[in-house]
């Protein structure tokens, strides 16, 4: 038997009402948490990307893989390797500084992970970070240091490196041209 392990699957889909839930309720139904999710627009207004990360065996993904294929809106699916894809999420902080010393530790913490500082208060500073799991993690058990009074993270977006790109498993194009004439 397979490894359980942190897959990365994405997806391409039409983007309209009620096809976010289509998804997350496959993955429901066969008994799987969705660790991690990000959908946004494409550079194509008609669809959204989805990339979602889930705790399976190989096999396992692979059958999830092919029963997202079968969802009428969904136009193409990619798992994404680690060792083939960029990967990063976003990370709010909101960490006590109650004085100047403070602010300034931790504004020298932001610098060196190349976070932003987005905002600056009396009794607080607001960073942002972009980046991997590792580099995210980092830094959040270093502010722990300083109370982290909130965090706030977004799912983890996900590229695969190279020429390929999800397109390059599209379903036909035909089977997408329901309620459009097509000729």
């Amino acid at each position: 038997m397979d490894e359980i392990r942190r897959h990365t699957l994405a997806a391409i889909v039409d983007n309209e009402a009620g096809v976010l839930s289509q998804v997350s309720r496959l993955f429901s139904r066969k008994g799987y948490n969705i660790e991690s999710l990000a959908v946004g627009t494409t550079n194509n207004p008609e669809t959204s990307r989805i990339t979602i990360e889930v705790m399976a065996d190989d096999d396992h993904v692979k059958l999830l893989a092919n029963q997202l294929r079968k969802l009428f809106p969904v136009h193409s699916v990619k798992v994404l390797t680690p060792e083939h894809s960029i990967r990063r999420q976003l990370v709010l902080f909101k960490v006590r500084a109650p004085n100047s010393q403070v602010r300034n530790e931790v504004i020298q913490i932001a610098n060196i992970f190349r976070a932003n500082i987005l905002d600056v208060s009396i009794g607080s500073l607001t960073l942002a970070m972009i980046g991997d799991e590792e580099k995210t993690s980092a830094i959040e058990k270093i502010l722990e240091e300083f109370e982290v009074c909130e965090l706030v993270r977004t799912g983890i977006i996900a590229l695969e490196r190279g020429q390929e790109t999800i397109y390059d498993e599209t379903k036909e194009k035909g089977e997408f041209n329901y309620g459009k004439n097509v000729l």
